[in-house]
C-alpha cells in the first residue's frame, strides 16, 4: 500500500482508507476488517453517520488479531461549543471502544459558533490524550486558514472534502493551499457512491488503462485520485469484495503518460 505523510506530523497513513457513511450490518463489519488487513488501515467515521458502534466492532476484531488501525471520526457542527465538543468526543470514544482517536475532525463549518471556541476544545482534547490530531471537513481554504489561525499549539493536519474524477471543484483553490501548507486532503465519495461505475468513460480510456495494468476500472480511478499531491481517498465498501478491490488500488502507480491520458479523457479540468 502506498503511504503518505499526514499533514506535517511525520506520521504515515495509507493512501486508501475506508469510509463508513451509510454502512450497516455484519457484512460491513467484515468488509472493514478484511479491508484493513489488505492494507487500507485507516477507517473514517463520524458521530452523525451512526456507524461508530459498527466501527467499534471491527476495531475489536482487528485488535484481537493484533492489527492496528488509524482511526478518524468527526464532531457534528451543532456540537461546536466548547463543552459540547468535549462531550461528543467522550461519547465517540465510548461507542468506538477506544481510549484515543487518531484524527478528530470538524464535520462541517458552523459560522454561528466562534471557531476559536471550538478549536480551544480540540486542543484540550489533544492535551488530555483523547485525540492525537485535529482535522476539518468540508472547509474552504479561507475557512481552513481561519481555523488554523485560532489554534495556539496544534495545527490542522487534514481537510476532508468531496473529490472524484467527476467532481474536481476543490482543485483550483483548496489543492494549492493544502500543498503549500502541508495539509492532507482526504477525498470522500471518490467514486461518486458507485455512480462513477456507470460513467461512459469506463467503456473507453479507463477500461483500456485498467487492462494494461491488470486492474479494474475502479482501481484505476481510485489510483488517479491518490496520484494527486497530498490526497488520500476513503471509498466506502459494503462487502469484503469491494473492500479488497479498493485496497488493491493503493499498491501500484499509474505512469505519468497514463495519468495525462486519463486527465484528457476526464475533461482535464
Amino acid at each position: 500500500m502506498i503511504e503518505k505523510e499526514l499533514g506535517r506530523t511525520g506520521e504515515r497513513v495509507p493512501a486508501i482508507g475506508l469510509g463508513t457513511w451509510q454502512l450497516g450490518g455484519e457484512q460491513a463489519v467484515e468488509a472493514l476488517v478484511e479491508g484493513v488487513k489488505a492494507g487500507a488501515w485507516l477507517i473514517d467515521t463520524a458521530e452523525a453517520y451512526g456507524t461508530e458502534g459498527l466501527v467499534g466492532q471491527a476495531l475489536k476484531k482487528l485488535k484481537d488479531q493484533g492489527v492496528n488501525v488509524f482511526l478518524a471520526t468527526k464532531v457534528s457542527p451543532s456540537h461546536f461549543h466548547h463543552d459540547d465538543v468535549i462531550r461528543s468526543c467522550e461519547a465517540s470514544l465510548s461507542r468506538l471502544g477506544v481510549k484515543t482517536i487518531d484524527l478528530y475532525q470538524l464535520h462541517w463549518p458552523n459560522h454561528s459558533i466562534p471557531i476559536a471556541e471550538t478549536m480551544g476544545a480540540m486542543e484540550e482534547l489533544v492535551e488530555a490524550g483523547k485525540i492525537r490530531y485535529i482535522g476539518v471537513s468540508n472547509f474552504s481554504s479561507k475557512e481552513l486558514d481561519e481555523a488554523r489561525a485560532s489554534l495556539k499549539r496544534e495545527d490542522v493536519v487534514s481537510d476532508q472534502v468531496k473529490y472524484s474524477p467527476f467532481d474536481r471543484h476543490v482543485e483550483p483553490d483548496l489543492f494549492p493551499y493544502c500543498e503549500k501548507e502541508g495539509i492532507t486532503v482526504i477525498a470522500y465519495s471518490p467514486l461518486e457512491h458507485g455512480r462513477a461505475l456507470s460513467n461512459p468513460l469506463l467503456g473507453g480510456k479507463v477500461a483500456e488503462i485498467a487492462a494494461k495494468y491488470g486492474k479494474s476500472p475502479v482501481q484505476v480511478l481510485l489510483n488517479w485520485v491518490i496520484s494527486k499531491p497530498r490526497v488520500i481517498a476513503i471509498p466506502k465498501a459494503s462487502s469484503v469484495g469491494h473492500a479488497l478491490e479498493d485496497a488493491g488500488a493503493g499498491n501500484f502507480s499509474l505512469a505519468p503518460a497514463d495519468l495525462e491520458a486519463l486527465d484528457a479523457a476526464l475533461g482535464g479540468r
